[in-house]
This record gives C-alpha cells, sequence and structure tokens, in this order.
C-alpha cells in the first residue's frame, strides 16, 4: 500500500514538474514579447533595422579636400555618412506619420525639441508630409581633436516633398537647399546636434548633350545619320519574363539575336526586373549578365532600349532613394557600351494610376527620369506608356515618346494623327501584335494567317508614316508567369501566342512582315 502511494506521490511531481517548468516558458516567452512590441522601445528596433539594413540611399559626394581639426578617418566618415542620412530617413518618417519613433537615436536632446514641436503641431493640424532628398554634397569643415564632433555644409540638397492634410495632398514642392550641419559621437552613435539651413544653393546647369544620339525635330540621329528604329520587344523562349534568371543561355540569346538581324531589324528592348536584379543592392551576376547581353548586341550591330523596373509598383516617396540607387547603380555601370539606345524608366506605368495614384506615380516618374538623365546625359530617356492617350504625359521631360498600341487596326491611323497634333518629339510605338490563339478558351480568335495580314498591315502603315517601332514579340510562349497577366486561362492562353516563331522553334507565316 505504501508503495502504491510513493508511486502516486512520485507521479504527481513529476507531472507538476512539466506543468510548472512549461508555465515558467510559457511566461517568458510572453515577456519577451511583450517587451518587444512596447512603445518605448521601437526606437530602439527601428535603429537596429536600420543599421542592419540600407533603408535610405540618396546620391551623396564629400568634399573633404579643405577642413580644419584632426584627420579625418575613412572608417569614421563612413560612420558619419550612415548616421547623417538615416537622421534624414527616421526624420522624414517621423513627418509622414506624426510619430517620433527613431529620433531620439539620430538627434540630441536640445536637436529633438524642435521635432517633437513639429510633430504636436502637425497631429494636432492634421497635417502630414511625404518627404525625400535624392542627394547630398557634404564639405567637410571641422573634425575636432577627440573625434568626437563634426561640422559641414551640406550643398545642394534635392528635396522632394508633399503636404496632406486629412489624407489630401495639398500641395507638391522640389526644392534644392544647403545646411550648415553640426554632429556629436554620443554612445557609439552620430547625432545631429544642429541644422540650420543657409543661403548659399549653388545651381548646377543640367547637360542636354547627346554624343553619338541626337534628334532633329521627330527623328532620330545616330553619328549625323538618321536612324530608324525597327525593333522587338524580346525575351528568349525558354525563359520569358525571367531572362536573367537560373537558366540564363547565353547560347540561345546570342542565336536569338542573329536571328534578329538577319531579318532586318536593328533594335531590341529588354527587361530588368527591380526585386529580381537586388533592388537597391544590385547583384554583380546580374550585371555580368547584362554586359554579356549587351555586347552580345554590340557584335551583332544591334542596338538595345533597356526597360528599367520591370514589375515594381511601389512608388512611395520615402522609398525614392532606393529606387534612385538601383537605377544609378545600372546606369552609371553602362552608360558608356556602345549597345545602348537608351533608357525606358518603366513599362506600362499608367497601368497602377488607379490603384496607386496618378499623381504619385508620375511624380515618381518624373523624379526618377531626372535620376536617369544625371546619371547618363547622352542617351534617351522614355516611358512605356500601355496606350496612345498616356503619350503625352511628361512629354517634356522625356526624348522619346513611346505607347503601346493593341486596339482595332484601323483606327490607327486617325490616333496617330491625333498625337502629332500634341506631340512634336520623336515617337515610337513601342508594343504593337495580335495573338494567333483560337482555342478552347477563345473559338472565335484570330488564327496565324490573320495574324500575318495584321502584321502585313501595320508594317506598310508604319513605312507610309516613317514611325518607329518595337512589335510584341518573337516567340510564343509554352508558359506565361500569373504575374503578367493573372490568372485567368483565357488571358493566359491569348499571350502566349503573340511570336513569329511558334512554340517549336517553326517560323509563323507573320515572320515575313516582322519587317516591311
Amino acid at each position: 500500500m505504501r508503495q502504491k502511494i510513493n508511486k502516486n506521490l512520485y507521479r504527481a511531481i513529476l507531472i507538476l514538474s512539466f506543468l510548472a517548468a512549461n508555465a515558467i516558458l510559457i511566461f517568458g516567452i510572453s515577456s519577451v514579447w511583450g517587451y518587444l512590441n512596447t512603445g518605448a522601445d521601437r526606437s530602439t528596433m527601428l535603429h537596429t533595422e536600420i543599421k542592419s539594413k540600407q533603408m535610405y540611399l540618396p546620391e551623396i559626394s564629400w568634399d573633404t579636400t579643405s577642413y580644419k581639426g584632426r584627420t579625418m578617418e575613412g572608417q569614421s566618415l563612413k560612420e558619419i555618412e550612415r548616421d547623417y542620412l538615416n537622421s534624414w530617413y527616421v526624420r522624414n518618417l517621423a513627418l509622414k506619420n506624426n510619430e517620433g519613433y527613431g529620433i531620439e537615436d539620430y538627434y540630441t536632446d536640445s536637436a529633438r525639441v524642435n521635432i517633437y514641436r513639429i510633430l504636436d503641431d502637425n497631429k494636432v493640424r492634421k497635417i502630414n508630409f511625404n518627404s525625400t532628398t535624392t542627394a547630398h554634397h557634404p564639405e567637410l569643415q571641422f573634425y575636432s581633436a577627440d573625434g568626437q564632433l563634426v561640422v559641414f555644409n551640406d550643398i545642394n540638397v534635392i528635396e522632394y516633398s508633399e503636404s496632406l492634410e486629412n489624407g489630401k495632398i495639398l500641395d507638391r514642392s522640389v526644392d534644392t537647399s544647403s545646411y550648415r550641419v553640426m554632429m556629436l559621437l554620443e554612445d557609439g552613435f552620430w547625432r545631429v546636434r544642429h541644422m540650420q539651413q543657409v543661403e548659399d544653393t549653388l545651381n548646377f546647369e543640367p547637360i542636354e548633350s547627346f554624343s553619338e544620339w541626337g534628334v532633329n525635330e521627330d527623328q532620330v540621329f545616330y553619328q549625323d545619320h538618321k536612324y530608324d528604329i525597327k525593333g522587338i520587344n524580346y525575351y528568349p523562349q525558354k525563359t520569358p519574363w525571367d531572362m536573367f534568371g537560373d537558366e540564363f543561355d547565353m547560347a540561345a540569346i546570342k542565336s536569338d539575336f542573329n536571328l534578329i538581324n538577319q531579318s532586318g531589324l536593328n533594335t531590341i528592348r529588354i527587361f530588368i526586373p527591380y526585386e529580381d536584379f537586388g533592388a537597391a543592392d544590385v547583384q554583380e551576376n546580374k550585371i555580368y549578365k547584362l554586359k554579356n547581353v549587351l555586347d552580345a548586341a554590340e557584335n551583332y550591330n544591334l542596338k538595345i532600349l533597356v526597360t528599367l523596373f520591370d514589375f515594381y509598383g511601389d512608388y512611395s516617396v520615402l522609398n525614392w532613394t532606393l529606387t534612385h540607387e538601383h537605377l544609378r547603380q545600372i546606369v552609371s555601370r553602362f552608360r558608356d557600351h556602345p549597345a545602348i539606345l537608351g533608357w525606358d524608366i518603366k513599362n506600362e506605368p499608367d497601368l497602377d494610376f488607379d490603384n496607386r495614384g496618378k499623381e504619385l506615380v508620375l511624380n515618381w516618374l518624373k523624379n526618377t527620369i531626372a535620376q536617369v538623365k544625371k546619371a547618363d546625359p547622352s542617351h534617351f530617356v522614355t516611358v512605356g506608356w500601355s496606350n496612345p492617350e498616356s503619350a503625352a504625359l511628361l512629354q517634356e521631360e522625356v526624348d522619346l515618346v513611346s505607347f503601346h498600341y493593341y486596339k482595332d487596326i484601323d483606327d490607327l491611323e486617325m490616333t496617330y494623327a491625333g498625337l502629332k497634333k500634341r506631340i512634336s518629339k520623336p515617337m515610337i510605338l513601342g508594343e504593337f501584335g495580335m495573338s494567333s490563339y483560337n482555342g478552347l478558351w477563345n473559338p472565335f480568335g484570330y488564327d496565324e494567317s490573320d495574324q500575318a495580314e495584321y502584321h502585313k498591315k501595320i508594317q506598310t502603315y508604319l513605312k507610309k508614316k516613317d514611325l518607329a517601332f518595337i512589335s510584341w514579340t518573337l516567340y510564343d510562349f509554352e508558359e506565361v508567369p500569373s504575374s503578367v497577366v493573372g490568372s485567368l486561362p483565357w488571358r493566359k492562353a491569348r499571350q502566349k501566342y503573340f511570336g513569329f516563331i511558334d512554340s517549336k522553334g517553326n517560323k509563323k507565316k507573320s515572320f515575313d512582315h516582322i519587317v516591311k
């Protein structure tokens, strides 16, 4: 009897111990979770996130040729730059949300008093600001002997700002300002002690020259000779919408480029996916693949129109510095490549007007165009609008006006005549074509003979009007990603059959009319 009692006692002790251990574990996890989610520590979490990941990447160039004090070490300058740019980021984030998270990490006690006052005032007035900076040019003035204080002038800071009241935009502005900045090293971080706007802003004259490329009225010239753009939008047949992915096949691309050259075309439009290339941290292996493609184009006497920011759709003002950094790494790297015709900022951005806001998209495009022209003043810049109705947008900013056309071919002549009255710059019909699919999901669709007749007719018109063109596309595809046209089977099926060459590699009837 006693033995049975002892066994039950031991079991009870074990069960209670197990329950107690689990209770302690659950309490510990909940305490940690509560700690991580408390408002008092969110700024610390923000600081950790900013330090571990590049969140703010405007263009910045230091002048350290003339200053007083201790010699500036390279590592110290990097730390000052990092924390200075982050101070702009947390300030812009605070003005966007009217919350002060992160301010104490990048501003001293006295400096953040004024920021908090502004935030409190904005809350009462229900005002917010979407702001960013795109360029900084700091000139180092003083670096203290103990390495704890630095003073510099930040010249020609380019700032973009939107003011909102109750969520509605009141005003947009782009300003160029200069600041006198003092920073202190506290607890291992450089914090802004003082920042005052000054009046000695310098003015940079825009560069408008086109080395070998140029325009005369509505015509494009290359090396002083008229250049008739006769092109095609290109993806390799086996890797559509993933040209630079793991199955990158340079041999197949070279073969295609040779075929394109032999067909009488002289221009190719390709696409650079923003995320796939590494976003703000462009991957070197992608750069290597892009270089090989451009080199192959040069070997086959083809020019390339590079479409940037494919599959990008954010446009948030606070992320502009990241997209600017992305384009700088690509455009600056290849601006001197002889195969480059120009830069198409984005494919069909007007399709984002409804869900992202027309004004936000247009302002992102306008500022991005300026960044591309700054990085490469020698090549054309355009935007691939999805339809003729959008073609006149930003025509003062671009060098070539590009629009896509998939409507009734009989209406093209009237549509183009209307555009000629509104636009004086060279125009490109940047996408057009007809699907030859008439299967299960579209039994009354067009066939290959209809497609051939379409291209014959449109090429006759393009030659008559001397209109530059880039057709869609070289190949039929066996698979089309849902991210391109959605998951509806009739849309995907139609998209597969726009090519001049079928999925088995045979030339379709339309190939005879790939160019007039």
